[in-house]
């Protein structure tokens, strides 16, 4: 297991609070930081999968600056690579077919990876329906996976881990009416042996423990801390705790 995902999951309660670089300036960022990390969230995820390119390292050096948290980039692809980061979350869309987000942008990355020693946790994104269309979704040009049917999401695990990821991403989407069920969140966990990250459309406390109930090792929250501010996070940390 990766050393930073390691200390991520052995961080109760969980928690990862995401910063989008394209909706959040510096400012703002750190002071988001500084809250997640009084609150008790387990660590701190930066990216987007639409624009925030240009500010993706403006925005990493803020956080950095503001808080000891674990923080991971989330990129949307190759472009918004930054060293100021502790590990990147190498995503490869493995719902989807386009070959752009399963190699072509990992392909890209190397030379990054060939000039700067980050850590690199390769990841199997898995994009479940959430009941609307989400910036990953019109992006990257693939469809869901159907929220009724674990067996489909399991399969798509079960073929990552014997591929040899190290993690597991199950996403609704930013912004989503829905998060990912519970059960396609138990039916993943039981077939699968590795970290579990479960984000996308979560807003209550109870969405956030039902998650965390249902398996999943690390809950992302986003759009609820930008939506309802940083005070948020203290709320979600506790259904956690």
């Amino acid at each position: 297991m990766s050393s930073v995902l390691e200390r991520l999951t052995a961080s109760a309660p969980g928690l990862l609070v995401l910063l989008d670089p394209g909706r959040t300036d510096p400012p703002d960022a750190a002071r988001v930081a500084r809250a997640a990390e009084e609150a008790g969230a387990a660590g701190l995820l930066i990216g987007s999968s639409f624009d925030g390119v240009e500010h993706t390292g403006v925005v990493a050096a803020a956080i950095k600056k503001a808080t000891n948290l674990p923080l991971l980039l989330f990129p949307g692809g190759a472009g918004q690579l930054t060293p100021l980061v502790d590990a990147v979350l190498f995503l490869s869309l493995v719902s989807g077919r386009n070959a752009q987000y399963l190699i072509e942008e990992h392909v890209r990355a190397v030379p990054f990876f060939a000039r700067h020693p980050i850590e690199a946790i390769s990841t199997a994104y898995i994009l479940v329906d959430g009941g609307s269309i989400t910036a990953v979704e019109a992006v990257s040009q693939t469809r869901p996976l159907p929220a009724d049917k674990p067996e489909i999401a399991v399969a798509h695990a079960v073929a990552a881990q014997m591929i040899g990821m190290k993690a597991v991403y199950l996403d609704a989407g930013s912004g989503a009416a829905h998060p990912v069920t519970p059960a396609v969140i138990r039916a993943v966990r039981r077939a699968i042996s590795l970290p579990l990250l479960v984000g996308g459309g979560m807003k209550t406390a109870e969405q956030v423990r039902a998650a965390r109930t249902a398996g999943a090792d690390l809950l992302v929250v986003g759009t609820a801390v930008e939506t309802d501010g940083a005070d948020r996070i203290r709320d979600l940390v506790a259904a956690l705790a």
